[in-house]
This record gives structure tokens, C-alpha cells and sequence, in this order.
């Protein structure tokens, strides 16, 4: 399977009245994201200090940091069958409610299993923030708006991750260490977590604001408010016609899962191709290096201080870079933006690679002599640099538009499960792996899974620019 050229593009009947209204409804749904990427974020600087307190071994250290993507992997499976019985919007509340308590959960732990069963319920609102928010841009968003408003997703989630490890940092810094005692007799490490409190109610009140869905709409006949929504959002002119396209779309009142079995090995081609691109984006590693970045500075000869600077600017990197994918997502196209990230990601995973194959060990710690501790925190900010404008947000944009109107939400689900899925195996392995065979190793791996992404996408994916939702020419046999 080829690359599809992009259908007719039925944007006559669009037009964009009041571009505040759809970029103010996607901000509020993307509100999700920054927690996504806080809660995912914020234990790379309390991870150390957790481990000391509980006496964690490495290995059960590892696995209190990635059970919450088993819960991710969890929320996202789920989160497409409610998105389409209560729909999204009540969903987008659920998160925030399942946010918020597992901050005040976690911060509060008194053991290790303890901590671990509040950070699977983070991970259920992670995982349903994950598959809400872009389903929600796509099916709101303007045709030619779609892949600028759907990276507001991404944008928001490395926005949280930078405010996680400016929060982390801070705390740190003004109580000395994360063990630090703080405000109330708890150590610092206990107030990282505990403010992510404070998102999760602004979403939950954003949440109740924005509309709903004008797929959740039609499907539910609705049609009126549906008119409306696609009237003042998303600048429809013609809405009935819109309407009987988006009814077309649908080829069974309420979805399940037997929808979505096909001739490719038991499923339909594009979910393959949906799930792949998910599970690329994690194989790279991106997420080794934002939950272990300031434990692996540390490894390699920077100060505790400095470790959370470094962790602080390569998150600040991942923002700006997102504003490029912005810019660029509708211009150049998914496809392209994918293969230039995959050859970045190439350069950027080699210079780290091979830098840490140089590491030697000094008294029991792992140091980079000579250049090697530069030319490893180059590459990992160029591999930043790369993924932050491509794979970051256009995985989830692809999520988003490339699954037909009749099995999106489930079909969404089923590909940010894949993604979560891989985020644990990668987190999990990480660790280990180092500890075993060392970090270059791990990160010869991720070198190799950016080859293998780029041939992936140059083969097998469909351009999706500029399509409207419902138009699936070329999309459900590729």
C-alpha cells in the first residue's frame, strides 16, 4: 500500500466565521493534554526521592513508574465506547474528576502499593484525555484547520511536561533536594505531585463549557444543536448537507467493536496502519528520556541542580518545537513532516548512542569522559528537536482523522491503547536494559526503530491533509 493522494475536499461549505470560538473550544479540550503531559511528566523529578523513601529496588522503582501507563493503556480502551454512549464531554469531566484524585492519592501515599494503585488511576485519566481531546479537535475542527488545531493537543501536552519539571525543579531547589521538607511537613517530592490538583479542576470546569461533538450529535438525532455547533464552530454553511454526510458516514446506530474486524488479519487495513504509527511513536523513545532525563544526567556527571535545569530546558525545547508542527502540519503535509522527523530522530539517537558507548564506570558511577557528555545532550535535544515537530503531535492528528466516522472513537481507542502499550514496555525496559547491557544499547534500539519508521510511513501511510472526515476515498482498503 502506497500513499493516497487527498479526495475531493468538500470545504466549499466551510468557512471560518469565528476562528476564536474553534480555537477557544480546542484549547479548553486540549486542557486534557497539558495534564496528560504533567502527570506523565511529574514523577521524572520526584522518581529518585520515592525510591529512597519506600527502598525501592530498581526494578519495582521501574515498574511504580510505569504501572500508570497500564492504566493509560486502560483508559484508552475504554474511552471511546463512553465517549459514544454519554458523550464527550461528560468524558472530558470524568478525566478531571479521576486527575485530581489521583494527585491528592498519590501525594499523600503511604507505601509503595499504595502509590502504585493511585497512579494507576492517574493513568485511566491519562489514557481517556488521550483518545477525548483529539477526536474531539478532529470532529470540531475545519478540514484545512484540522492538523494546526489538532497539534494544539500536542502542544498543551509538552506544555504540561515543561510545567512539571519547572515545578519539580522549584520545589526541589527551594527545599534543597526532593526529600526536602516542605509546607505542611511533607517533602518536596510529595508536593510535585500533590499540585497537579489545581489543572484538574480548571479542565473540569472547561470541560462543562465547550459543546458537544456534532457526531456525538447526529448519531444521537440531534440534529439542531448539531446545526448550531457546526454553524458557530466550525463555520458549516450548509449543514444539512453536512449533516446527511456525516449520517451517511455512520453504517450502524452504535458502534462495537465487531465494527471494526476486517480481512487484514482479523481487522480492518487502516486500523493496522493506525496502530503501527502509534507504536512507532513510542519506540523511539521519546518518553525514556522524559521520565528518566534527570536521573540520567545525574549518571553521567551533573549535579542534582543541574540534571533538573537540563530535564527543564530540553522540555522547553519540545514546546517551541510543537508551534513549528503548528505551522507547518497543513502545509507540508502528515507524511512528510513524519519522514523528515524519522531521519532527525535518526542523527540525533546515533550521536547518543554512540557517546554513551564511551561511557566508563568511576567509582561505581557511570561518567562520559571528554566530549562524549556534550555530543550525548546534543543528540538528545536534536532527537527532542525532531520528534516535538513531527511524531510528537502529528501521531495524534493521524489518530484523529484517519479512522472512519462510523469507528472513530473505538478505533482511536484501540490505537492510543497500542501507543500506551508500548509507552509501558519502553519505560519498564529502560531501566533494566541499562542496568544490564547499558544505555547504549537502549538507544541503539530506539536508532533502529527510526529507521524503520521512516520506511513505514514512506510505504504504507495515506496523506490525509486537507480531507474532510467523511471522505474515505482510498482510505479504507490502503
Amino acid at each position: 500500500m502506497g500513499a493516497t493522494q487527498p479526495g475531493p475536499n468538500n470545504g466549499k461549505s466551510e468557512r471560518v466565521a469565528h476562528p476564536g470560538r474553534v480555537i477557544g473550544v480546542t484549547v479548553a479540550a486540549a486542557v486534557g493534554g497539558l495534564l496528560f503531559g504533567f502527570d506523565t511528566a511529574v514523577i521524572n523529578g520526584a522518581v529518585d526521592a520515592i525510591g529512597e523513601e519506600f527502598t525501592l529496588s530498581p526494578g519495582i522503582l521501574g515498574f511504580t513508574v510505569a504501572i500508570t501507563l497500564l492504566g493509560c493503556a486502560a483508559g484508552a480502551w475504554f474511552a471511546g465506547q463512553l465517549a459514544d454512549k454519554l458523550g464527550r464531554k461528560l468524558v472530558m469531566v470524568g478525566a478531571a474528576v479521576l486527575f485530581a484524585a489521583n494527585s491528592v492519592g498519590s501525594a499523600l501515599a503511604f507505601s509503595e502499593w499504595d502509590l502504585m494503585l493511585w497512579r494507576l488511576v492517574g493513568g485511566l485519566a491519562i489514557g481517556t484525555a488521550s483518545v477525548i481531546a483529539p477526536g474531539y479537535i478532529a470532529e470540531v475542527a475545519p478540514a484545512k484547520w484540522r492538523g494546526a488545531l489538532g497539534s494544539v493537543q500536542q502542544l498543551a501536552i509538552t506544555i504540561g511536561i515543561f510545567a512539571a519539571l519547572l515545578s519539580d525543579a522549584f520545589l526541589a531547589n527551594t527545599a534543597g533536594s526532593a526529600l526536602g521538607e516542605l509546607w505542611w511537613g511533607l517533602p518536596a517530592w510529595r508536593w510535585m505531585l500533590l499540585v497537579g490538583v489545581l489543572p484538574a479542576i480548571v479542565y473540569g470546569v472547561l470541560a462543562l463549557t465547550i459543546p458537544e461533538s456534532p457526531q456525538y450529535l447526529v448519531r444521537k438525532n440531534r440534529d439542531a444543536e448539531a446545526a448550531k455547533v457546526l454553524t458557530t464552530i466550525s463555520g458549516v454553511t450548509d449543514t444539512d448537507r453536512k449533516i446527511a454526510d456525516i449520517r451517511d458516514s455512520f453504517k450502524s446506530p452504535q458502534p462495537t467493536f465487531r465494527d471494526l474486524r476486517g480481512p487484514k488479519f482479523g481487522l480492518q487495513p487502516i486500523l493496522w496502519v493506525g496502530m503501527a504509527i502509534a507504536a512507532f511513536q513510542q519506540l523511539v523513545g521519546i518518553n525514556a528520556i522524559f521520565y528518566y532525563s534527570t536521573t540520567l544526567w545525574k549518571s553521567v556527571g551533573f549535579s542534582e541542580s543541574d540534571s533538573f535545569t537540563t530535564s527543564v530546558i530540553t522540555s522547553i525545547v519540545n514546546v517551541l518545537m510543537t508551534l513549528v508542527a503548528i505551522v507547518f502540519v497543513d502545509r507540508i503535509g502528515r507524511r512528510k513532516l513524519l519522514m523528515i522527523g524519522s531521519a532527525g530522530m535518526f542523527v540525533g539517537l546515533l550521536a547518543a548512542t554512540v557517546s554513551f558507548f564511551q561511557a566508563v564506570d568511576v567509582d561505581g558511577e557511570v561518567s562520559l569522559p571528554g566530549i562524549w557528555g556534550p555530543v550525548a545532550l546534543v543528540g538528545a535535544n536534536l532527537f527532542v528537536v525532531f520528534f516535538a515537530a513531527t511524531w510528537g503531535p502529528v501521531m495524534w492528528v493521524t489518530l484523529g482523522e484517519v479512522f472512519p466516522n462510523n469507528i472513530r472513537s473505538l478505533a482511536l481507542g484501540l490505537g492510543a491503547m497500542v501507543n500506551w502499550i508500548f509507552n509501558f514496555i519502553v519505560t519498564l525496559a529502560f531501566p533494566w536494559v541499562s542496568d544490564n547491557f547499558g544505555v547504549w544499547i537502549m538507544y541503539a534500539i530506539f536508532t533502529a526503530f527510526a529507521v524503520l519508521s521512516f520506511w513505514f510511513v514512506k510505504t504504507k501511510l495515506p496523506e490525509l491533509s486537507g480531507r474532510e472526515l467523511e471522505d474515505r476515498e482510498g482510505l479504507e482498503t490502503s
